[in-house]
Parts: structure tokens; sequence; C-alpha cells
């Protein structure tokens, strides 16, 4: 599965990469994505080297699914442009409203998992059924 690390560099992303390579998440392809500031610079992802792309860098490379960890602006800005080319889009930004996308799906978080997941809102973009 490709799939764009949004905020890569962050602390926040830096949690995310180490989680899917923990858990062994399908991940064919990765794209780092964070500031034009820090386009060009390395990350590493399971003893690979990834190259830092820009945000319209990473929707031209059509993911699979995008993973938000850069701010709610930057979520609700961009997730709706990766979401329009089908990308599974997950963010823990809150849209101002419903009919901001094409569909949105706000799943139940339990106790548990709203402690690890810092406990903010959570949803989904995109047409999740076809690439769980």
């Amino acid at each position: 599965m490709k799939v764009a690390v949004v905020g890569a560099t962050g602390m926040v992303g830096h949690v995310m990469l180490q989680l899917l390579a923990e858990r062994n998440f399908p991940v064919s392809e990765l794209l780092p994505v964070a500031s034009e500031r820090s386009v060009g610079k390395t990350i590493s992802f399971k003893g690979n080297a990834y190259p830092i792309i820009s945000m319209s860098a990473a929707i031209d490379q059509k993911p699979d699914l995008a993973i938000f960890s850069a701010g709610g602006s930057t979520s609700l800005k961009w997730a709706p442009k990766f979401a329009a080319i089908g990308t599974t889009v997950i963010t823990g930004a809150q849209p101002p409203t419903e009919t901001q996308y094409n569909s949105i799906t706000v799943p139940l978080v339990s106790n548990a998992a709203s402690t690890e997941t810092g406990g903010g809102f959570q949803c989904t973009i995109g047409p999740i059924n076809d690439k769980a």
C-alpha cells in the first residue's frame, strides 16, 4: 500500500512512522510529506532513507492512504485534495461541516483507544471499505 505520512518530520509524525513499522503495516511505498522547508531532507523508515516531499508531489503520486499529523489547518486544507483523488485520509482535524467532504466516517473511540491517540477527534475521509 502506498502511504503518505503528512507531517512526517514532526513529533507525532515520527510516532506514526514508528507505529507503522512496529505493527508491520503493509507499506509498499512510503511518501513522507512535510513543509516546504523540509523538502529534500531524509527520514528513516525500516532501515531505509526516504526523501521528504511536498504536498503537491504526494498528491501527484496518488497514495492509497494519507495519515495526517500536521495540524488542523493543514489537514483541513489538504485532506479534501487527497480524498478527491481517491486516497483514504486519516486525520485528527474536525471539519467545519460534514458536507465539506464527499464522505466522512467518525468511528467510535473507546477510552483505551482515546488515551492511546491523545483523546482527540478522529475521522476518516474517503472510500475505506475496499482498502482495509
